[in-house]
């Protein structure tokens, strides 16, 4: 897996996210003392609130930054948003009031929205062969995880020797030293661009070409699967294991790190599990991601039985097993599903998309749980994962070829400049294409508005 950092571009550019994501790991933390520090008590309400600020502005303002971000180049976009943050973050320490806590966040986020997906749909240009792409998304899954594992560890070694604002110039310069390293790299320009279009057909471009491809409405699905079991893990570890099994903050922390080394395994395994072997995969992405949903239910299920910390241990193991086979193999349905100009917007449109499931199943997950208790909520979310699961089943064709025969119609239409398909400067604005079958690499864009179905 390491191989692919021999690429000096994704090298740098790995370095950046993961220096990036340790930054945003010690701000997670010292926001917490932070809103402790204002809120005394009542600081789990505004942590809580902050969290849903930050999942309104992930499904909000990615697809307008998709759709600004094509008026500048990609490395200067990144640059500035990492700039950009760590300035943000810099003024957390002279918060004195709740309200200012939720501005920084809100615009804090924002910036975050606007530079993942960018940064994730820049990887396929720079890695286009398929199995190094596929070993480039194990090695960023590996980094999420070890974020939640590692920050936490160095948040409380520096804790012991100086205070939680500390911390947020940790992440400043964590921010800072990713901005240097994005800079020090060339990347690839987006090819092919063609036609400018006006701003709301690049604010839904992303959103259209998503809804259209069928594996991607299955991945959609897949993600609300997701969405539920994570939404138990994340909020309600701490009432299963101090409420219900009256242990310490020493088994929650044990909890969270099984959620975290189930994920973490199935991230090494998956190059050998997906990756092109000798022509062919030993799994398609379709069977891995589908088996990875099918996990999530039953795991739910016997949560609901209210097995001891030892039966906790495994099932918080299989959870995070089950989203990393699921979540981890999505950016090669998106490589797989777009031209590398409309890249960043359907990355876009899987940012928002996929949060906004997380906005409908981080409150049921907590509202429920105080309402109706643990094991009924996690019989709820079982359901939720479970239909999530049948949903990519029947929505993401089980034959799913890249290359597709398919017919185009006879048609006239017209260009207001040249494009990547009419590359002929003295051609006419309007022009007629005779009616044709062929066969290619099948992807939703203007020449190609509606998915063929089988034979068609």
């Amino acid at each position: 897996m390491l191989s692919v950092l021999a690429n000096r571009t994704y090298r740098h550019m790995f370095a950046a996210q993961v220096l990036s994501l340790l930054g945003t790991g010690l701000t997670t933390v010292a926001l917490g003392l932070l809103a402790y520090d204002l809120a005394g008590g009542d600081a789990g309400r505004v942590l809580g609130t902050a969290l849903a600020i930050k999942m309104v502005a992930y499904v909000g303002i990615a697809p307008i930054a998709a759709a600004l971000a094509g008026a500048v180049p990609r490395r200067a976009f990144l640059v500035t948003l990492d700039v950009v943050r760590a300035g943000m973050v810099a003024l957390l320490p002279f918060v004195t009031e709740v309200w200012q806590i939720y501005v920084l966040v809100f615009a804090f986020q924002s910036c975050s929205a606007a530079f993942t997906p960018t940064f994730q749909a820049t990887i396929p240009d720079v890695l286009p062969d398929e199995a190094e792409y596929t070993k480039a998304l194990s090695l960023s899954r590996l980094a999420y995880d070890l974020e939640s594992l590692v920050s936490p560890m160095v948040a409380g070694a520096l804790l012991v020797v100086t205070s939680f604002h500390w911390l947020f110039l940790g992440n400043a310069i964590g921010f800072l030293a990713s901005a240097a390293l994005v800079v020090s790299v060339a990347l690839p320009a987006i090819t092919g661009r063609g036609t400018p279009r006006p701003f709301v057909q690049r604010l839904t471009r992303g959103s259209w070409i998503y809804l259209r491809t069928p594996r991607l409405r299955g991945l959609f699905a897949l993600s609300f699967a997701v969405a539920a079991a994570g939404s138990m893990v994340i909020v309600n570890t701490v009432v299963v294991v101090k409420e219900m099994l009256g242990q310490t903050d020493r088994e929650v922390a044990f909890a969270f790190a099984a959620y975290g080394l189930g994920s973490m395994l199935i991230a090494l395994a998956l190059p050998r599990i997906v990756a092109p072997d000798q022509g062919a995969p030993r799994l398609t992405a379709r069977t891995a991601m589908l088996l990875g949903a099918g996990l999530l239910p039953i795991a739910l299920v016997f949560v609901s039985l209210s097995p001891g910390m030892a039966g906790i241990l495994a099932l918080w193991a299989v959870i995070g097993a089950g989203s990393s086979l699921v979540g981890t193999p999505s950016g090669l349905l998106l490589r797989r599903s777009s031209h590398a100009e409309d890249r960043p917007a359907l990355f876009a449109a899987q940012f928002a998309l996929s949060h906004a499931c997380w906005l409908v199943t981080y409150p049921t997950a907590g509202w429920l749980g105080a309402a109706i208790g643990i094991g009924p909520t996690a019989l709820v979310l079982a359901m939720g994962a479970a239909i999530g699961a049948l949903g990519a089943a029947f929505l993401w064709p089980r034959h799913d070829p890249e290359i597709v025969e398919h017919t185009h119609e006879e048609l006239e239409h017209e260009h207001a400049d040249p494009d990547a398909l009419h590359h002929d400067l003295s051609a006419p604005r309007i022009h007629r294409h005779a009616a044709i079958r062929h066969a290619h690499v099948f992807v939703i864009d203007d020449h190609h508005r509606v998915y063929p179905r089988e034979g068609r």
